[in-house]
């Protein structure tokens, strides 16, 4: 564990004193946020955030290389840095977009070809944990990994609109997913708390907290896309790395349980991006729209429409993704079932009566204004 906290303090100690740099250079580069109609800031804010949390992960993955129990994970294969070059490939995609616009269609490619590069070099689907365990042809695995990684890291590029929400989303899901992985890896035969997946969720939670002093509201630099893609391909590698690689039996003792929580954790880790972008991706389509169409219907726009203010909307988001992710962790760790979904379900009830009631008794109104 000690390996694992030294990962992440330099990765957030890195993130955090790159971060003040990079916004000196989104100011001299021009690349700011613009005001646009789906957009709730005022001013336009300065952007490339993600080149800082791509410098702090860089500088954790230089640490932990040299570490003697997880630099024995670098030496097992090229699984790591291939992740470390799609997470390049992305960043640099997204920065290029954070200066000057990209379409689409060259944004998808660049996250296709990083999805490539790590699915050809061990961070695939070698399985699926579907009714014990399922194998199917490699064209297949690599397909299913590619959209996996597509699929996270647009759906975290959708949550993007609040400040501080996708890093606090992220925060949140890297932690339970580390909590999972670390549990889960602690009953193998021999036990082993040293894994690529374990790594990549430890030096994510310290990306996001070394920026989040930064992006918090009222944030000073935006990680735009350059970051929101690069959190989101980081987070799947992840997921991938220990989804495709467990058996079912090494989750639960509990048939049901077995069968069912490794499908289910790694979606509930991501639920509230996922449940995001299906949403948006629905209503553009029944509207006779591109799926990719900006609208001002995304949660976080909901949230505001009701009367919450932009803090407490966060707060309350990220008490969403907290309630999904950790408690689905918790089935793992919770022997009862039934106390680990009364638990559940007494979270879903308290934050769901804070999200109806609190613009009622604590309402907030205006337009919130952003400090540059």
């Amino acid at each position: 564990m000690r390996e694992y906290l030294l990962v992440l303090m330099v990765a957030a100690v890195i993130t955090y004193a790159a971060t003040p740099l990079m916004r000196a250079v989104a100011v001299r580069t021009g690349a700011f946020t613009p005001v646009r109609d789906r957009d709730v800031h005022s001013t336009p804010i300065p952007r490339l955030g993600g080149v800082a949390i791509f410098l702090g992960f860089a500088a954790s993955m230089l640490a932990a290389s040299r570490l003697p129990f997880l630099g024995q994970v670098f030496r097992l294969g090229p699984e790591l840095n291939a992740v470390l070059w799609g997470a390049a490939i992305v960043c640099v995609l997204g920065a290029i977009d954070d200066i000057r616009e990209l379409d689409w269609l060259t944004k998808m490619g660049g996250q296709m070809i990083a999805a490539g590069i790590m699915a050809f070099n061990g961070v695939t689907l070698f399985q699926l944990p579907i009714g014990g365990v399922t194998v199917l042809p490699q064209p297949i695995m690599v397909g299913l990994t590619v959209f996996a990684v597509v699929l996270f890291t647009n759906a975290v590029n959708f949550i993007d609109g609040l400040d501080g929400l996708a890093a606090g989303v992220v925060v949140i899901a890297a932690s339970s997913f580390f909590i999972y992985s670390y549990g889960i890896s602690r009953t193998f035969d021999p036990p082993n708390v040293f894994s690529s997946a374990t790594f990549i969720s430890a030096a994510l939670i310290g990306c996001c907290l070394g920026f989040l002093p930064h992006n918090y509201h009222p944030a000073r630099l935006f990680m735009g896309d350059s970051g929101a893609l690069l959190l989101g391909l980081l987070l799947a590698a992840a997921t991938i790395s220990t989804t495709g690689n467990v058996t079912p039996s090494q989750v639960s003792t509990n048939p049901v349980a077995a069968t069912l929580l490794p499908l289910v954790v790694p979606a509930a880790i991501i639920l509230l991006p996922l449940v995001d972008i299906l949403l948006a991706v629905v209503r553009r389509t029944r509207r006779g729209e591109r799926p990719w169409s900006p609208d001002k219907q995304h949660l976080h726009h909901r949230m505001l429409q009701i009367g919450h203010g932009h803090r407490r909307a966060v707060l309350l988001l990220w008490m969403w993704a907290a309630v999904a992710a950790l408690g689905s962790v918790s089935f793992i760790f919770i022997q009862d079932a039934r106390v680990a979904g009364a638990g559940v379900l007494a979270a879903v009830v308290v934050v769901g009566v804070l999200t109806i009631w609190l613009p009622r008794w604590a309402p907030t109104g205006g337009r919130v204004r952003r400090i540059s």
